[in-house]
């Protein structure tokens, strides 16, 4: 899916628009705008989220569909096919930024440029090294980047870790239980209703 994510004035989403602090290295953008169309289905979708931080993740606060051609009606049947959640899942990871030096003008990149062409939010092979002999700060570092992915977006930050690092769920809550300890998630909750583990 292709989406166009631009802040909430207009402009084109990028780190820079990132300016809220989270959690202990990631910065994410307050809100975004995030367009899309479907050629299958005839129907061009527009949503606005807000980081709302009491729920922990981004809040979808409108939805608007037009259709494209005129033999598609929008209607409560062709509403069905709009996918507002993967919309967002698509587009949270162009509003959060992390850096990867410690220095005071060290660049901030979105979580999406990071992206591997697989659909990976991390390399495999940083994956590897953070499973089999990371230092237990690298590790958190990666576990806040996955469950701020997952908590932002809807998704579920447990699976998504365990599926990123190939790591059973024992090993993806203990190291998620760390990560929270050390005070890396704050401001970041899974979706309520939705199961740890998936």
């Amino acid at each position: 899916m292709k989406v166009d994510v631009k802040t909430l004035d207009g402009n084109p989403m990028s780190a820079a628009a990132a300016v809220q602090p989270l959690g202990s290295g990631l910065r994410i953008a307050p809100g975004f705008a995030a367009s899309t169309t479907d050629e299958t289905t005839g129907l061009a979708t527009r949503i606005e989220a807000k980081y709302i931080r009491t729920t922990g993740r981004y809040v979808v606060t409108s939805v608007a569909v037009t259709s494209t051609v005129d033999s598609v009606e929008v209607n409560a049947n062709t509403l069905r096919q709009v996918t507002v959640q993967a919309i967002v899942q698509t587009a949270a990871p162009q509003c959060i930024a992390l850096t990867l030096d410690d220095g005071a003008d060290a660049a901030w990149l979105s979580v999406s440029e990071l992206s591997t062409r697989d659909g990976r939010l991390i390399p495999e092979w940083l994956a590897t090294d953070v499973v089999k002999r990371g230092s237990s700060e690298a590790r958190l570092d990666v576990v806040e980047i996955l469950y701020g992915v997952g908590a932002l977006s809807g998704q579920a930050p447990l699976r998504m870790i365990m599926n990123e690092l190939g790591i059973p769920h024992r090993t993806a809550s203990d190291w998620t239980q760390k990560a929270r300890a050390a005070g890396r998630l704050e401001g970041m909750t899974a979706a309520a209703g939705r199961k740890a583990d998936g």
